[in-house]
């Protein structure tokens, strides 16, 4: 049976144990939001050993140099030595520069990090609050307009994150882990073509980012963006205003009591349309799943899934 070693303290696992889950099983608390892959909150630093990685293109080549893993896509086929991520030590301070309710559900909150980061629309950032709890979110900022990292929490449900966030005031720190690029970006060569964007819930975050970007980068095809929510869109007014703006966008925000009619009559609008989804997990499977019967090749669908424990819309 191989042996896992962390701060002097070594016991055995069983052969192909998922290193996460041994750790935990062992009482270290790493954190983890998706056990996917994507949100990078399980973070562990190999010293020695080396694991089985079912997902080393996860992490870049410079962190993977350094001995970074993620913990929940490795099995332990071997005795490991390995260190934690410590967010004291090793996350970006970040002070507490705005916090207000965009509604009942959606806290905005607004971070200045202690050096500034070089950041797209569409990428999302790990968040570690002072209990070492994490949770990634994606950016709703654009660099060229905010000086800040702006982030929409559903807090809808009660969460060891949310809770916590829910008690920050301005001046407050948290800690930020490395961004990260999932599938949802603008492209500039995409400047004459259909866009679609799908959201549901705080899905809406990046997709507000990047219309932002496409408009700003003069973006000249038809942009039409789709809100799914319940009780009406928290960015309804900012949307409605940039569309009033911007003659080539539309905005339609859905009722998600009928998100499965509209959907079933959503229609490409050209089979060069770009689709951008990005909700719970559900709801960007059936979205993605539906455009591709549309008529859409996959390459043109991009989407990212919230992937929590409790995955919702």
């Amino acid at each position: 049976m191989p042996e896992i070693t962390h701060g002097g303290r070594t016991w055995r696992v069983a052969n192909g144990s998922n290193l996460l889950d041994a750790l935990n099983d062992a009482g270290l608390n790493v954190p983890f939001s998706c056990r996917a892959g994507s949100c990078h909150a399980c973070l562990v630093r190999c010293l020695e050993g080396e694991p089985q990685d079912a997902r080393p293109q996860a992490l870049d080549s410079a962190r993977r140099l350094e001995g970074w893993r993620l913990a929940c896509q490795c099995s332990v086929t071997g005795n490991l030595d390995v260190a934690t991520f410590d967010p004291a030590r090793e996350g970006l301070p970040a002070r507490v520069e705005g916090f207000d309710w965009l509604d009942d559900r959606v806290l905005r909150l607004r971070l200045i990090p202690e050096r500034p980061l070089r950041y797209y629309p569409g990428q999302h950032a790990l968040l570690w609050n002072n209990h070492g709890v994490a949770r990634p979110y994606s950016l709703a900022s654009v660099p060229w307009e905010e000086h800040w990292l702006e982030f929409h929490l559903d807090c809808r449900h009660s969460g060891a994150f949310c809770n916590s966030a829910r008690t920050l005031i301005v001046g407050d720190s948290l800690r930020l882990g490395q961004l990260h690029t999932g599938a949802l970006r603008y492209e500039p060569e995409w400047h004459m073509r259909p866009l679609l964007l799908l959201a549901a819930g705080t899905g809406l975050a990046p997709l507000w980012s990047l219309v932002r970007e496409a408009l700003q980068q003069g973006h000249q095809g038809p942009i039409r963006l789709l809100h799914f929510c319940r009780g009406g869109s928290y960015l309804r007014e900012p949307l409605e205003n940039l569309a009033e703006l911007n003659g080539n966008l539309s905005v339609e925000c859905v009722d998600w009591e009928q998100a499965g009619s509209r959907l079933q009559s959503l229609q490409a609008t050209s089979r060069q349309e770009i689709a951008l989804i990005c909700g719970g997990r559900a709801f960007v499977e059936d979205c993605a799943k539906r455009m591709f019967l549309a008529g859409l090749p996959r390459g043109q669908i991009l989407s990212d899934a919230f992937l929590t424990r409790q995955s919702g819309v």
